[in-house]
Parts: C-alpha cells; sequence; structure tokens
C-alpha cells in the first residue's frame, strides 16, 4: 500500500464520519453536499427496500422528514473497509445508531445495527459517496424510565 492510498483511505473515512456528523446535528442540507449531484440511496429493512432516492434535493426532503421526529440521533461507525481503484472506490461501513423519540409521551430508544455499501467518486480533487446502499440488520426498540 502507497501513500496515495493510505491518504485516500483516511479521506473517505473522514468523508463517511462527516456524513454521520451532520446527520446528528440535523444538518441535512450540509449533509447532502457530501453525495455526488446525482447520488443514489437506498435503505433496506428486513429484506424490505423503504427508502430510495436519487439526488441531493431529494435526499435532503426524505432525510429531514424521516429524522424530525426523533429528538436525538448518534451514529457511531466501526468498521470501514474501502477499495481505491483511481478516482473510484467501494466501502463497507459498520454503524451503530441510536435514535431517541417521545411516543405517546413516552422516552423511547430506539437502536439500529447498520452495514452501508457506498461508492465513492473524486471529483475535483474531493471525494463524495456516490451511492449509499444501507441495510438495517437490526433494530431494537426500549422505552427509557421518566
Amino acid at each position: 500500500m502507497n501513500t496515495q492510498d493510505i491518504a485516500d483511505q483516511l479521506k473517505l473515512r473522514a468523508l463517511v464520519d462527516q456524513v454521520s456528523i451532520f446527520a446528528d446535528k440535523k444538518d441535512f442540507e450540509a449533509q447532502v453536499q457530501l453525495f455526488t449531484e446525482d447520488a443514489i440511496t437506498e435503505i433496506t429493512v428486513g429484506g424490505n427496500l423503504i427508502m430510495q432516492l436519487t439526488g441531493r434535493e431529494a435526499m435532503s426532503a426524505a432525510f429531514e422528514g424521516f429524522n424530525k421526529s426523533f429528538a436525538t440521533s448518534f451514529h457511531l461507525n466501526g468498521q470501514h473497509v474501502v477499495a481505491v481503484k483511481g478516482d473510484h472506490a467501494n466501502g463497507t461501513l459498520y454503524s451503530h445508531i441510536t435514535l431517541l423519540s417521545i411516543e405517546h409521551g413516552k422516552k423511547v430508544k430506539s437502536t439500529i445495527g447498520a452495514v452501508y455499501q457506498d461508492g465513492y467518486e473524486r471529483i475535483n480533487a474531493r471525494w463524495l459517496i456516490a451511492s449509499r446502499r444501507g441495510t438495517f440488520i437490526w433494530q431494537d426498540k426500549n422505552l427509557l424510565d421518566p
């Protein structure tokens, strides 16, 4: 592995982490700027495709709509394996997501184990996500004590 490969891996890790940070801050406009203009995003839960979006505008609206019911979100990214070939790369990211909401006047914590299959493109010397296919492997939902 050469120094350019290592530098690209570090930049790609910073990219996926920044996507999660913007999600937690609910800054969806900034978040979607980390995707290509025509990026494709898909989410699968229990083998069912629940979201399929193309482009930044569609993603921003959908991300905001999905997340407005959560008081807090917290992403913790784990393993991130990437393969870089020139200005294109593919990666797998494991993420542990915690969502806090109020349902029927009670605090609820949802915890999700997700795996993202990403395609990346380097455009004007900057890495962006061109495709993201997320699979929610498991989910746990619990009432929190008042």
